[in-house]
């Protein structure tokens, strides 16, 4: 059988930075892919691109590399950039390669792959925390006539059953995926949760810009109101044109009509939640603490006019019920569970801050769990993947163990990591 220092189970963005760091350390290692490199983001629908700008694609060794440091890579410019990444620093990844489980002895940890069994003295799992789609309680009450898919599923309107579309959850991908049908000539409707807004640009600058500069990227987990603080959703943005702003009041002006916090459905009704106005004033006080950051932020590159604009109108009125008839597809965005299964099925594997910051080095909060010789990057974005390593021996004469991590996350795990979706917006 097979035996390497370190296993690396995804060929993403994390996986490969990790693998990059070994390589630098000379700790021999192999990454396993299920797919191909990428294969995830190969997955996103067909004009899915970043929300973050090029310029912030920062993997170790060979930061975004294009001429439009701040344009935002399609997706299949994303996978070209991991595909060049992989080739650049020599990563040893093995394509098609599925790992069905993972054991542990006192020695090692046997792998079970579809290309045979192999062992390893350390694993790293990066293979992302986006596994299960999440689904609201009630939604299995829809009627079986509408398709019904998870943004997974999605592709693009054509594949959409005919019909208006209902989308269950308002992140980024609700939202993106509204603008998307809508422009397409879709009736939408959406049923919205919390979460923040922000204006692409101010002051000239992307709103990234200001994110970094103020120092809300490297907000401490301490310092937070309080453990749903780290269930927040990313701000509403989109990439898409070259960027502009996205959230709840530019969709209601083009015509999506918004509804209230998914509350259930039955053969030819859906139930919605009274609370569009909560929702919005929530995003409102979020924003204002953002802008008062950027504020903040602009005085100390000499900038004391900082022009931040108002919010703008807003109908907070929404039908608490909706009737189905003529509606062809329900899209639920409202984020996902971590399922890791077989490749972790043992106890002891805890959460831990892990992450290092892109821009400062300084350590951040990361949702992972760890257990001897085991790390897990569980959810990764080219915007601040950074990694290392470091090997060390466990006791006299034990075998090397190597700790890997490349990871970021916003929306942090609290006590409960497997029964809490990556993103909670609209559910």
């Amino acid at each position: 059988m097979e035996t390497v220092d370190a296993a690396v189970v995804g060929g993403g963005q994390a996986g490969l930075a990790t693998s990059r760091e070994l390589t630098e350390r000379g700790v021999e290692h192999v990454v396993l892919e299920r797919g191909r490199i990428g294969q995830t983001w190969r997955d996103r629908w067909d004009t899915f691109c970043l929300v973050t700008p090029n310029w912030t694609v920062q993997l170790p060794g060979r930061p975004y590399d294009g001429d439009a440091p701040d344009g935002f890579m399609p997706r299949d410019d994303i996978v070209a950039y991991l595909e060049r990444y992989a080739t650049h620093t020599g990563s040893p990844v093995r394509e098609g390669v599925e790992v069905d489980g993972i054991v542990r002895d006192d020695a090692a940890f046997t792998l079970t792959t579809s290309a045979g069994e192999l062992r390893a003295r350390s694993v790293v799992l990066a293979s992302g925390a986006y596994q299960r789609p999440f689904r609201p309680a009630g939604a299995d009450g829809f009627p079986r006539y509408l398709q019904q898919i998870d943004v997974t599923g999605y592709t693009n309107p054509g594949a959409i059953a005919p019909g208006t579309v209902l989308i269950i959850g308002s992140g980024q991908s609700g939202c993106q995926l509204a603008e998307e049908l809508h422009e397409a000539g879709r009736e939408v409707f959406l049923a919205c949760g919390k979460a923040p807004w922000v204006t692409r640009r101010v002051g000239g600058r992307d709103v990234l810009h200001w994110l970094e500069a103020s120092g809300f990227m490297e907000t401490p987990v301490d310092s937070l109101p309080g453990p749903a603080a780290r269930l927040i959703s990313n701000p509403l943005a989109t990439g898409h044109g070259g960027g502009h702003d996205l959230h709840l009041r530019t969709l209601q002006a083009m015509g999506v009509t918004l509804l209230g916090r998914f509350e259930g459905a039955n053969a030819d009704t859906a139930r919605f939640a009274t609370d569009l106005a909560e929702t919005i004033a929530w995003g409102d006080a979020r924003n204002a603490e953002l802008m008062d950051l950027f504020r903040k932020a602009a005085a100390t590159e000499g900038l004391t006019d900082l022009a931040v604009p108002e919010p703008g109108p807003f109908d907070p009125r929404s039908p608490a019920e909706l009737a189905l008839a003529g509606f062809g597809a329900v899209i639920f965005t409202g984020g996902f569970r971590p399922d890791y299964g077989p490749l972790a099925p043992w106890p002891g594997c805890s959460t831990r801050t892990v992450s290092r910051s892109t821009w400062t080095g300084r350590a951040r909060p990361c949702r992972a769990f760890t257990s001897p010789g085991f790390t897990s990057c569980a959810n990764a974005s080219p915007r601040c993947s950074t990694a290392w390593a470091r090997t060390r021996r466990s006791s006299p004469g034990a075998s090397r163990v190597v700790d890997g991590d490349s990871c970021t996350c916003k929306s942090l795990l609290d006590s409960d990591p497997w029964n809490r979706p990556c993103t909670t917006s609209g559910t």
